[in-house]
């Protein structure tokens, strides 16, 4: 069976690292979050994929090619528009040619055997969707169930009015009928052509069937907003087979699971405990610390005495002695000077909240970090607050404590104190 990925957004909420990359190529796990949903279906025998591609599509198209080092062959489309995710459909058609097929959010992280379990409760003439339990439904489409057969779908409901507490996971195997509804759906209040009202015509209609999967809550991950992808990240790192190809300095220990990728080079005195992805050519130590759930790209310097954890620190980056990183993400060839430190809890212990498209929202994480662009350079003893954001190729001086967060290429600075000197007696 093909699939139909869609993988064509913009990925607003994920600033700053979408304004530098399609948040599909955000790495999660030493690998980029899109690359994570082919391995997913690979693993369920589906090998033919299109990837529905639009904003920075040139990316996505260099990195994965024609699939044929995955043993898969992938084609793209240009949707030409963010129109929705029914008009992501729509464009696929040609494709499919009139059979059944696997169609997807391309924003997802999903665990092993996910995929297979929708497959094979899939039924011929009859569309087949994933749902699961969640505890805040108000925040995705839920799906009223009737038995395993789907009465209703309501897109972000009000809060208390949500018919149940399933939501849908976005991923669905269609029969070729789908177009046909396609073409009815009109523009939602979100201004988009979406899938869910489709499949509402469908069954409003009366006459196909639509069933529904159900997934274990901890099966499937929405990366919707920045700390997602922390999410992501460690749910990755769990689900992977650790290799050894760098190299390893007498003095230097490794405690659980630990990837060292060829070239990379861990010095004496570091001290790293699994899961942790350590890419290619990178440079950790000596005497620094690496705690679980941390993905370090490929040549990054982690120098000594620093610490990192439960963080992802993307290509190139170089984090200073007596740096700390924690529960943060930092871009592509930032420079944090000696002595930064991503402060990652209140003084008052509640939840860190962010900014996210001009508004306040409850991360619901007690820790959580900083989030740095690419290119982002700091001046030594720089200290950034917990849920600050950083775009990309900002400087900020040396000394500052940074509360806001930091537009796009500006250098942040204050004026110097005026020093004032008499002469002593």
């Amino acid at each position: 069976m093909k699939a139909v990925v869609m993988v064509a957004g913009r990925g607003v909420r994920l600033q700053p690292f979408t304004l530098t990359r399609p948040k599909h190529m955000i790495p999660v796990g030493g690998a980029p979050l899109l690359d994570w949903t082919l391995r997913r279906l690979h693993e369920a025998g589906t090998d033919e994929v299109l990837l529905v591609t639009h904003y920075m599509r040139e990316r996505i198209q260099k990195f994965f090619g024609d699939g044929s080092d995955r043993d898969m062959k992938i084609e793209y489309v240009d949707q030409g528009r963010i129109g929705g995710t029914a008009d992501a459909f729509r464009v696929a058609e040609p494709y499919v040619d009139g059979e059944a097929f696997l169609g997807m959010n391309g924003d997802l992280f999903l665990s092993s055997g996910t995929i297979e379990a929708l497959l094979a409760a899939h039924g011929e003439g009859e569309t087949t969707l994933a749902v699961l339990p969640v505890e805040n439904p108000a925040d995705y489409g839920v799906v009223d169930l009737e038995g395993d057969t789907v009465v209703g779908i309501v897109e972000k409901p009000k809060p208390g009015t949500e018919p149940s507490k399933l939501t849908n996971a976005g991923v669905y195997v269609f029969e070729p009928e789908i177009f046909r509804w396609i073409q009815k759906t009109g523009i939602s209040e979100r201004g988009e052509y979406e899938i869910t009202e489709s499949l509402r015509l469908m069954i409003d209609d009366g006459n196909a069937s639509v069933r529904a999967v159900t997934w274990p809550s901890d099966s499937w991950i929405d990366i919707g907003l920045p700390w997602h992808l922390l999410d992501a990240n460690e749910r990755a790192l769990k689900s992977a087979e650790p290799t050894m190809e760098g190299e390893v300095e007498r003095g230097a220990v490794l405690q659980g699971p630990v990837w060292v990728k060829k070239g990379a080079r861990v010095r004496a005195g570091a001290y790293i405990e699994g899961p942790v992805f350590i890419g290619e050519d990178s440079d950790m130590g000596p005497n620094c610390h690496v705690r679980p759930h941390t993905s370090i790209g490929a040549g990054v310097r982690i120098g000594n005495a620093c610490e990192v954890k439960n963080s992802i620190i993307m290509d190139g980056t170089h984090v200073a002695h007596l740096s700390y990183v924690g529960d943060s993400i930092i871009g592509e060839g930032c420079n944090l000077g000696a002595g930064t430190i991503t402060a990652n809890i209140r003084f008052d212990k509640k939840p860190i909240r962010v900014n996210i498209e001009g508004r306040r929202v409850d991360s619901g994480r007690r820790k959580l970090g900083a989030f740095v662009g690419d290119n982002v350079q700091t001046g030594v003893n720089v200290s950034l607050m917990p849920g600050v954001k950083v775009g990309s190729d900002a400087w900020i001086a040396p000394g500052l404590t940074v509360y806001d967060d930091v537009p796009a290429d500006v250098f942040l600075t204050s004026k110097r104190a005026e020093l004032m000197m008499e002469k002593r007696d």
